[in-house]
């Protein structure tokens, strides 16, 4: 497997925006499940946004409204645009990729996802 690897992490203020990027995200399989997770310090890993293999999207109520989820399956890369970031927002971000069609009932159940990037870390200051 192609291991995936984030960047575009970094600090910003309330109100700012980051774009994500997740290289290596490409999927063999026909249905797949492409994510982004959050961590922050002494938290569960959370769900926020995942895109299928038919390009629909879905997103947690925390951010929905505010983050966009994307790929170029050219690049084979997976995207997160954050706008109008909070505090709250302040985490690690992961991506990760599973096959499968579980994508349209459980797609924020981590352990369905088998490769996982290694995070990039983005801290939102008042």
């Amino acid at each position: 497997q192609v291991p995936l690897v984030e960047s575009g992490g970094g600090s910003v203020q309330a109100g700012g925006t980051l774009r994500l990027a997740c290289e290596g995200s490409r999927s063999p399989y026909v249905n797949y499940c492409m994510t982004w997770f959050r961590q922050a310090g002494g938290s569960e890993r959370e769900a926020v946004a995942a895109i299928r293999s038919d390009s629909s999207t879905v997103y947690a109520n925390s951010v929905a409204g505010r983050f966009i989820i994307s790929r170029d399956n050219a690049k084979n890369t997976l995207y997160l645009t954050m706008n109008n970031l909070r505090p709250e927002d302040t985490a690690l971000y992961f991506c990760a990729t599973g096959a499968g069609d579980f994508c349209y009932s459980n797609w924020e159940n981590r352990w369905r996802y088998t490769s996982w990037g290694q995070g990039t870390q983005v801290t939102v200051s008042t």
